[in-house]
């Protein structure tokens, strides 16, 4: 063990890049957005090692420092990041069962009518069959099921 910190100590910065490269080849491999955070921090140390070094003040830099520069690092790209970009681990999944489930609740336009309660709407960029009360071309509904592949629709929109 010894010898392997004396191996990544005397590597320098390029023992920070093998880590980060490692790291975020295993997320390629696991998927979930894990370890590129922990990829992200050992790359940002690996370029602050770089930097002191070539300025000539190594010393100043220990790897002990170095170690605890990573991990507060990883704490902030992990919850920092995901803050940054908005990433909500309680926002709304779609069903993958159910792909229209990402409708419900959103206001779609009849693309033809629905008549006797069968029609079709456009949601997002397709056209979905719907269920519901009769509609004119052109109408706004409000989505407020899935029944199979088809979205369950009523002319009670949010707006009346």
């Amino acid at each position: 063990m010894e010898n392997f910190l004396s191996l990544l100590v005397g590597l320098g910065f390029w023992s920070w890049l093998a880590i980060a490269l490692v790291l975020m080849a295993l997320e390629t491999i696991i998927p979930g957005v894990h370890f590129l955070w922990f990829g992200l921090a050992a790359f940002i140390v690996g370029l602050l090692v770089a930097i002191v070094s070539a300025m000539g003040m190594g010393d100043v830099f220990p790897f002990a420092l170095q170690i605890v520069v990573f991990a507060l690092l990883s704490v902030a790209t992990v919850f920092g990041l995901k803050k940054l970009t908005g990433a909500d681990p309680n926002a709304h999944q779609v069903d993958i069962n159910a792909p229209g489930s990402q409708f419900i609740g959103r206001i779609v336009v009849v693309e033809e009518a629905i008549k006797s309660g069968r029609g079709k709407v456009r949601a997002g960029d397709s056209i979905w069959l719907a269920e519901g009360e009769d509609a004119y071309i052109g109408a706004q509904v409000l989505v407020t099921g899935v029944n199979g592949t088809a979205l369950v629709v009523t002319n009670e929109t949010e707006e009346q």
